[in-house]
């Protein structure tokens, strides 16, 4: 049971701080400190018993490790394909990396990243690409490096 001294000295328990919302200043051997913004970005998950058939559109970060029929549309933001994933998509995003399988057109503003075990089978649209050794592509690469360049100005 709380005494009324000690409910007068003990103070409540401060909520927490949110550190990802205030600025990281770093200093990298030279005098003029570096501030950089770290991004808070919100990040929806689709998991693994899940199955879509229908046109997807978000403006959130995007992971899949379900199976997805239909269009993908995430302008500006991330999709990530989780390695149990299946998509049979046409895809529309900032970034996209492949993990599992993909089945359809990938157009991404900025870049397209296709892991080891990861597959795409359709034509990539992108401003830069990397494909690791042991991964599956099968069609076109279309690299536009503009396309990044003209989003940023």
């Amino acid at each position: 049971m709380w005494t009324k001294q000690q409910t007068a000295t003990e103070a409540p328990a401060a909520p927490p701080v949110q550190a990802a919302a205030s600025p990281v200043v770093s200093f990298s051997g030279s005098s003029t400190p570096r501030t950089s913004s770290p991004v808070v970005r919100n990040l929806a998950r689709l998991g693994a018993g899940l199955q879509i058939k229908g046109h997807i559109t978000g403006t959130e970060d995007l992971q899949i490790d379900g199976t997805i029929e239909g269009p993908i549309t995430l302008r500006g933001h991330q999709l990530t394909v989780g390695s149990a994933a299946q998509l049979n998509s046409e895809i529309h995003a900032s970034e996209v990396i492949v993990y599992g399988k993909v089945v359809g057109n990938v157009h991404a503003r900025d870049r397209v990243d296709v892991k080891t075990d990861g597959s795409i089978i359709g034509d990539i649209s992108t401003a830069r690409i990397s494909i690791e050794d042991g991964a599956h592509f099968k069609g076109r690469i279309e690299i536009d490096p503009t396309k990044s360049q003209a989003a940023a100005d």
